[in-house]
């Protein structure tokens, strides 16, 4: 069972600490634990309760007529209120419940509303970095598993795959070239996917080949098929110490070849990357880059 200190769950549900402790004296919608070592913790039901509960404080209704609702009839005015659109804060919400719960039919419902109100290209950028951002406290504090990652991840990348492969495939064979990849050892390809979505809704002919590349295979590969462009994201690999010898290889083998990079592991490198790479500190800048194409082909 997962243990939250009330600064998580301020992180969580967008409630202030100080709120959260007033709600628990004076309305008891918050019940704490106390471990053996008297220090007070809350668990995944605590959690689910604070989320509804916040969703409805969200739309208006007064703490003090919440607190008086048995808890099946907070679900029901919960239903009620996720029958409407839903702002960021209410789909983190209750993409947070599906996750904590490895629901996954509501993760696909709320996903999938996401998509349908906003469009995919901003149900990425409103909701779905932004829930990856916020559970990144969970999996540094431990209270969720390889598994709820996996879980959340797989039903992601199945969202992308289908966005993806809706797009049209241009006919231009003038249009720019881009070969994707990870390198090896890099598993976690969500970015990678959004900027493929990305590059084939702009109009680029495109080649994914994925996670776990092998830099021997990747040079094989774009000597083939002859990008423009190739696009990575170094999140894991390769390690700090051998990213310069890893550029200069690939820049070396591929001359005609400009390299568009992302990932932390380059941030300390990139005021001194090589001409022919650009690195992109954030979503906001690759999409920037990208829209001074504008639309490559009709």
């Amino acid at each position: 069972m997962a243990h939250y200190s009330i600064k998580e769950l301020e992180h969580l549900s967008g409630i202030k600490a100080h709120t959260l402790r007033i709600w628990e004296q004076r309305y008891q919608l918050l019940a704490p634990k106390r471990t053996t070592t008297n220090i007070r913790y809350y668990d995944d039901a605590d959690l689910k309760n604070l989320l509804n509960v916040a969703l409805l404080y969200q739309e208006g209704y007064k703490i003090s007529k919440i607190a008086k609702l048995p808890p099946d009839q907070v679900a029901h005015e919960v239903l009620k209120v996720t029958e409407a659109d839903l702002g960021q804060d209410q789909f983190m919400s209750q993409l947070i419940i599906a996750m904590v719960e490895l629901d996954e039919s509501l993760f696909e419902r709320v996903l999938s509303r996401a998509v349908l109100q906003l469009g995919f290209p901003a149900a990425v950028q409103q909701i779905v970095y932004p829930f990856l951002n916020k559970i990144g406290l969970l999996w540094q504090t431990g209270n969720i598993t390889p598994a709820h990652e996996h879980f959340i991840s797989q039903l992601i990348r199945q969202k992308m795959l289908v966005a993806i492969d809706g797009q049209r495939l241009t006919k231009d064979a003038a249009a720019p070239k881009v070969l994707l990849y990870l390198p090896e050892g890099e598993l976690h390809e969500l970015s990678l996917l959004y900027s493929h979505f990305q590059f084939r809704a702009t109009g680029f002919r495109t080649l994914y080949l994925g996670q776990h590349l092998p830099l021997e295979d990747l040079i094989k590969a774009a000597k083939q098929y002859e990008p423009h462009y190739i696009c990575s994201v170094f999140t894991t690999s390769p390690v700090r110490d051998e990213v310069e010898s890893y550029l200069s290889r690939l820049l070396e083998q591929l001359p005609d070849v400009q390299l568009m990079l992302s990932g932390y592991i380059l941030q300390p490198f990139q005021q001194n990357l090589p001409k022919r790479v650009t690195y992109f500190e954030s979503l906001e800048s690759f999409e920037r880059w990208l829209a001074s194409f504008g639309k490559v082909t009709a």
